[in-house]
């Protein structure tokens, strides 16, 4: 019996970090302080490298894809060298020849805080028609679907249909919302979505999401105060374990990926999602987006597994 995959379809960006700045800079103003740093990033990219470890040493270790677009630059060659050392498998992410690598500017001030520029580069080339012939033929036989906003909304809107076609579960990370869409154009392809309390606000909050899709499942991230689950089913309050915030820059790729794999793995949304808010809270206390992803055994040795 073949095994369900993961897929993530997302941007890819190399990112270039300013850490320990003394405060994050108002408009016009100079900061000077901190670290500069080199390292592998975008919501897709790293939401499947938090997926890929924690299913590491797990029955499912070893099936994530990737879905993207890098350039045909020495950054493009980095970034899928990076998803390779991972176990991710990248042969379904597109190579554009007329653009460059994405790239995001990061700044990360003393206590945690961040600010975030990006370049989309090679990520606004994602192709629909490309994005949906993919996504159909690695989720033919089942699986999950999570897709993020820093690529085209049409590209997001093919995966999720293909998703959805194949019978796979599809997760959406509203992020960043664009300008002028609603909750109900992003949510109609989705099962699951998941907005930070900004986003959640900007799509009409949990009830009118669910007001127009009863089948919908909210899960509302809080940073230090958890998540909120908000389904058909069951509404709670997933509360954060108490750490020291070192860097949050990836706190919300983790959760996310975290849950895609809890699901992939067959445990409940409830279940899936506590893992997910544990995972998050362990990746802020590492520098660094991708750096901060928990191996599956850090995500249950703090669960007590």
């Amino acid at each position: 019996m073949t095994q369900p995959r993961l897929v993530i379809l997302g941007s890819i960006n190399v990112d270039l970090v300013l850490a320990g700045s003394p405060h994050l800079p108002s408009p016009g103003e100079t900061v000077v302080g901190g670290r500069f740093s080199t390292h592998q990033g975008g919501k897709g990219g790293n939401q499947a490298v938090a997926a890929a470890r924690a299913l590491r040493g797990g029955p499912l270790d070893g099936r994530v894809w990737f879905v993207g677009a890098v350039g045909a630059d020495s950054h493009g060659r980095a970034a899928l060298s990076a998803l390779d050392d991972e176990g991710i498998a990248d042969e379904a992410c597109l190579v554009r020849a007329e653009a460059a690598t994405g790239v995001a500017l990061i700044v990360v001030a003393a206590d945690g805080r961040n600010q975030i520029a990006v370049a989309p580069g090679a990520n606004e080339h994602l192709d629909p028609a490309a994005v949906a012939t993919q996504v159909s033929r690695l989720l033919a036989d089942g699986g999950v679907l999570l897709a993020s906003l820093e690529v085209p909304l049409a590209a997001v809107e093919a995966g999720l249909q293909a998703a959805h076609d194949a019978g796979a579960v599809t997760i959406l990370n509203p992020a960043p919302v664009p300008a002028g869409v609603s909750g109900q154009d992003l949510a109609a392809r989705a099962q699951v979505i998941t907005p930070n309390e900004v986003e959640v606000a900007a799509l009409g909050g949990p009830g009118g999401l669910r007001a127009r899709h009863p089948g919908l499942t909210v899960i509302t991230t809080l940073g230090p105060a958890g998540a909120r689950v908000d389904g058909p089913q069951a509404q709670a309050t997933l509360p954060a374990h108490r750490v020291r915030a070192v860097d949050t820059t990836g706190a919300g790729d983790a959760f996310n990926g975290v849950l895609a794999a809890g699901l992939l793995e067959g445990r409940s949304l409830d279940e899936a999602a506590h893992r997910a808010v544990v995972a998050a809270g362990l990746s802020v206390t590492v520098t660094g987006a991708r750096e901060g992803m928990p191996l599956r055994s850090a995500i249950e040795a703090a669960l007590g597994v």
